[in-house]
């Protein structure tokens, strides 16, 4: 079990940036991959971007090169930097870790962000 405590997320304008943080509760080495997840209103949950434990990160075709993943393994804490933000951004975003040894995926408790003049 993990605990994923997302925070970060507010109103901005369109063109302007957040960053958002998921925080795990133990390594994040310890799962296959990290990954930010969205859902807007009215709109199914979509696979934003994926750092996984080897290899490179992916991102979702609508948000290349405006959205960047990383992490920092001595906090255990996995980012998502937002930049050059659209109105169709907003959402509430998730932080996810899937444990292949297990088939088990994780969740936070979401974000809201909200893109608006």
């Amino acid at each position: 079990q993990v605990q994923l405590v997302e925070s970060g997320g507010g109103l901005v304008q369109p063109g302007g940036s957040l960053r958002l943080s998921c925080a795990a509760s133990r390594n994040i080495f310890s799962f296959n991959a990290m990954n930010w997840y969205r859902q807007a209103p009215g709109k199914q949950r979509e696979l934003v971007a994926t750092i996984p434990n080897s290899g490179s990160t992916r991102y979702a075709d609508s948000v290349k090169g405006r959205f960047t993943v990383s992490r920092d393994a001595a906090k255990n804490t996995v980012y998502l930097q937002m930049n050059s933000l659209k109105p169709e951004d907003t959402a509430v975003y998730y932080c996810n870790a899937f444990d292949g040894a297990t088939m088990t995926s994780n969740w936070g408790q979401g974000t809201q962000v909200t893109v608006s003049s």
